[in-house]
C-alpha cells in the first residue's frame, strides 16, 4: 500500500512516494496527516478550485493536518 503525502502549503496530493517536495508549490512541508480529497480538472471553471484557490488540475486535500 502506498502512503499519500499532502502539501502543507497548497493541499496537492503528492502520489510520488519519494517525493522531498511538492512538484506544484515546491514547498518541502509534506504529511500523511490530511482527510478526504477532491479531484479538480478544470480548475479556471470550478467553483470548489476558486474557494481553495487552486490553479492547476489535480487531486487536493480537503482537510490537512
Amino acid at each position: 500500500m502506498v502512503t499519500r503525502r499532502v502539501c502543507r502549503e497548497c493541499h496537492l496530493v503528492v502520489d510520488d512516494a519519494g517525493a522531498q517536495a511538492c512538484p506544484n508549490c515546491g514547498s518541502s512541508s509534506l504529511t500523511e496527516d490530511w482527510a478526504g480529497y477532491v479531484i479538480i480538472a478544470h480548475p479556471e471553471t470550478s467553483e470548489i478550485a476558486q474557494e481553495m484557490q487552486v490553479t492547476e488540475p489535480g487531486k487536493y486535500a480537503l482537510k490537512v493536518r
